[in-house]
């Protein structure tokens, strides 16, 4: 194509493809140079040949017929010109070639130009770059133009086709060689190429609509800074007292649950102390029964050693017995009750350990929190931390927090239970224990009381048929000597009466008769032999009872014997030892 230029008038190249002659006041502003840049994606600039339908300065002779199209060319993605939208020419050119009117609009970059600019040959400009005829002389004519930015005063009219991007298409450029272009027109001492006047007007437009669209660029980016601070000044504060707040009443969450915790801790304390008391006793309880069992062994033992009549298993034996196996079944019981306190103590230890690990956990967080609560815009002790607002793998949510510290209270309120219930039962225990021990010893104590009182009076007894004996024993031997005595003086009548009879015997012949003397002397005789016999026999008999009579009398000795030897055992020994039986304090572990 030919680029024309001529003194005035519109250019030729609207309206032919031959001819383009601008005059001296050059190109519009919206013909931005090789240099402009495309709008931005907030919108057009406000261009003064596009921004009414009143004025075109393409000359100052008339206006311009360029943007009446039938296929309007989108200039940006969504802010067209106004006049674009319509196929009625121009209003502010009376007349004019239609050369806009192509059917082949020329694509322009991503917000395109305006359909002025296309041409029956149509020449693709990139988002930036010149038109080719700024570039070249010969590649295109010189009123090809530049992609032009556009600010609208007002609401676009809707177009009869959406607004698009068109795909990029590759033409080939004709090189600006044409009769009116710079080329081949060097002389001797000047370059070989130089810029019409026409570049040099669109140079100076390009610039200015740069300045101008620079200016409204940062018109804007500082009212949009502008808003943009106070938005987030405002979305700061408010930003910064909804976490004050929310620390807050995470502080007053850690004070209740803390509170609760050092409540229960104090209470596991005394309680565990209370534990440990009674654990005390039960102790000193276990140690008060040894001496009861050793009393009881000993008793048992000193009753070994009564003698064969007195060792028989009589109701003390069976008192003792009974005291020795519940004296063993209760050291048993207190053992176990020991064990069972040493466990409950152990445990309220751990639950205490547990508490305490959580109080000194929210303790030290209520700490952080309260100083996080203080720190204001006007801290000194603030600083950046660019990884904290990272979350923690391991960091827990409010809902677990709350149920560890629950589960926390919760298990340390049931071993401070079970420990104020095995407090009462320890105190049952050792009531119980003791008031039986005492039962069973006195039990024992009265059964020695009437076993004593049963040896005594046999004792008393046995020593009432000793002296009874020992008198008979006496009065049998007076008995046996009188009986002798009796027999010796029946000898000499005896005596007598058997001499007489010897002597009679020899009386001779005739008067050895048996006359009445001499019946009477036998008579006499057996009579005397009849009662020596008599005597006789009585003094075996009063031996013999006086034999039996010192038999009693030494079994009576031999049992009052034992039965003050039993006596002494179950008093002298078995009572006097019982007496240093513990009281009833020292057996429920008072004392």
């Amino acid at each position: 194509m030919v680029s024309q230029a001529g003194p005035s008038g519109p250019p030729l190249c609207l309206s032919a493809p031959d001819s383009c002659p601008i005059g001296p006041s050059g190109p519009p502003p919206c013909l931005s140079a090789p240099d402009s840049r495309p709008i931005g994606p907030s919108g057009p600039s406000t261009c003064p040949c596009l921004s009414t339908r009143d004025s075109c300065p393409i000359r100052p002779s008339g206006p311009l017929t360029c943007l009446s199209t039938l296929d309007p060319c989108p200039v940006g993605p969504s802010d067209p010109p106004p006049h674009q939208s319509a196929q009625d020419p121009c209003p502010a050119v009376p007349s004019g070639p239609p050369c806009l009117s192509a059917p082949d609009p020329c694509p322009v970059g991503p917000r395109g130009n305006p359909p002025c600019l296309s041409t029956p040959d149509p020449c693709p400009i990139g988002p930036r770059g010149p038109p080719p005829c700024l570039v070249s002389p010969a590649l295109c004519p010189p009123c090809t133009m530049a992609p032009m930015d556009v600010l609208l005063t007002r609401q676009p009219a809707p177009q009869t086709v959406p607004a698009t991007q068109l795909p990029p298409k590759l033409y080939e450029v004709a090189r600006n060689t044409g009769a009116y272009t710079s080329s081949g027109l060097a002389t001797a001492g000047f370059r070989t190429a130089k810029y019409l006047v026409d570049e040099w007007f669109q140079n100076c437009y390009a610039r200015y609509h740069q300045a101008f669209a620079d200016r409204d660029y940062s018109e804007r980016v500082r009212h949009e800074s502008q808003q943009l601070a106070a938005e987030t000044e405002t979305l700061a504060r408010r930003t910064q007292g909804d976490s004050t707040r929310k620390v807050g009443a995470r502080l007053q969450d850690m004070h209740g649950w803390k509170s609760e915790l050092q409540r229960l801790l104090e209470e596991l304390v005394t309680e565990t102390n209370l534990l440990l008391a009674q654990k005390r006793r039960l102790e000193r309880a276990l140690d008060a029964t040894a001496v009861p069992f050793s009393i009881v062994t000993d008793n048992l033992q000193s009753r070994e050693r009564r003698q064969h009549p007195d060792l028989v298993r009589d109701c003390v034996e069976i008192e003792l017995l009974k005291e020795a196996e519940l004296i063993r079944n209760i050291q048993e019981l207190l053992r176990r009750t020991i064990m069972q306190a040493v466990n409950q103590i152990r445990l309220n230890r751990h639950h205490k350990e547990s508490c305490e690990m959580d109080w000194s956990d929210k303790v030290e967080a209520y700490n952080i929190d309260e100083a996080c609560a203080h720190y204001n815009n006007q801290s000194t002790e603030v600083q950046f931390y660019p990884h904290s607002a990272s979350l923690q793998e391991s960091a827990s949510t409010p809902e677990t927090w709350a149920k560890f510290t629950q589960d926390n209270l919760l298990r340390a309120e049931r071993e401070r239970l079970a420990s104020v219930n095995l407090r009462a039962l320890v105190d049952c225990i050792l009531q119980d224990t003791s008031e039986d021990l005492r039962l069973q010893c006195d039990t024992v104590n009265l059964a020695f009381e009437r076993r004593c009182e049963e040896l005594e009076d046999a004792l008393h007894k046995l020593e009432h048929h000793l002296r009874k004996t020992l008198r008979e024993i006496t009065d049998q031997e007076h008995n046996v000597a009188a009986l002798k005595q009796a027999i010796k003086d029946k000898e000499a009548p005896l005596k007598v009466a058997q001499t007489r009879l010897y002597q009679r015997s020899h009386r001779p012949n005739v008067e050895l008769c048996r006359d009445a003397a001499q019946f009477r002397l036998v008579s006499e005789v057996q009579e005397l032999n009849l009662s020596l016999a008599a005597l006789r026999e009585k003094l075996l008999e009063a031996e013999q009872s006086l034999r039996n009579l010192e038999d009693s009398r030494m079994s009576l000795e031999k049992e009052i014997a034992v039965k003050t030897n039993s006596l002494l055992i179950d008093r002298q020994k078995c009572m006097a030892r019982r007496a240093r039986y513990p009281t009833i304090l020292q057996l429920a572990g008072y004392q």
